[in-house]
């Protein structure tokens, strides 16, 4: 029996080369991706690569927001520096160079002691001669604490040069009590009191003054 060739159905093709045949080439959609996988490989976009861009892009927008952050903070504390030096100068001015335009006149009250004994002012370098209320109602309660005492007072003397001290004169003695405003004029009327008494009690009349301008001691000449 004779062997019977079959014949083949592919057609000959007229450069030599075989026909194409779906059975030899891999589907379409594998050859595209295998494509794509080998070009990317080849430029080298892996996938650590592509993370890193990604991750450097995130630190870059970081950045960016600190820094206008820090820009906000900056015109902030600056404008804030500048309202602080703005509140420090008003208040300056008005305290050096407005203070002397808007203080008002000070005026003295009316001493609550009036003294009614003599006052005299032997600084000659006043230049008004004007008693201060201060000094009037100083004299005022001595007054009233002597005779509080049993003593009289008919003159209280402002020495030359002496800016706080008064000296009182009382009537039977020679000499005169000299006494300070800074004291409370009970106190020094207390001391006054007491050596004169010790005075008197060892005989002595007669004395050029009594100095009672310190606190718990009594000078006597």
């Amino acid at each position: 029996m004779g062997l019977i060739k079959k014949k083949s159905s592919k057609k000959a093709v007229p450069d030599g080369r075989a026909p194409f045949s779906s059975e030899d080439s891999p589907p379409p959609t594998l050859a595209r991706r295998s494509a794509n996988r080998h070009s990317t490989i080849k430029a080298g976009r892996t996938i650590g690569e592509q993370r890193e861009k990604l991750e450097t892009a995130n630190e870059r927008e970081l950045a960016r927001q600190k820094d206008k952050r820090k820009s906000h903070f900056r015109v902030f504390f600056v404008s804030f520096g500048f309202i602080i030096l703005a509140v420090i100068l008003v208040v300056v001015y008005f305290v050096f160079f407005r203070g002397g335009e808007d203080q008002p006149v000070v005026v003295e009250p009316e001493s609550i002691y009036q003294p009614t004994i003599e006052i005299v002012d032997e600084d000659a370098a006043a230049t008004s001669g004007k008693i201060t209320s201060r000094m009037k109602d100083y004299i005022g309660q001595a007054e009233a604490d002597f005779k509080a005492l049993g003593y009289q007072p008919v003159r209280a003397v402002l020495p030359t040069g002496a800016v706080r001290e008064v000296d009182f004169y009382l009537d039977g003695y020679s000499g005169f009590i000299k006494m300070i405003i800074d004291r409370g004029t009970a106190v020094s009327v207390e001391d006054a009191d007491r050596l004169l008494r010790h005075l008197a009690g060892q005989g002595i009349t007669n004395f050029e003054y009594i100095d009672v301008r310190l606190p718990h001691k009594a000078y006597w000449k």
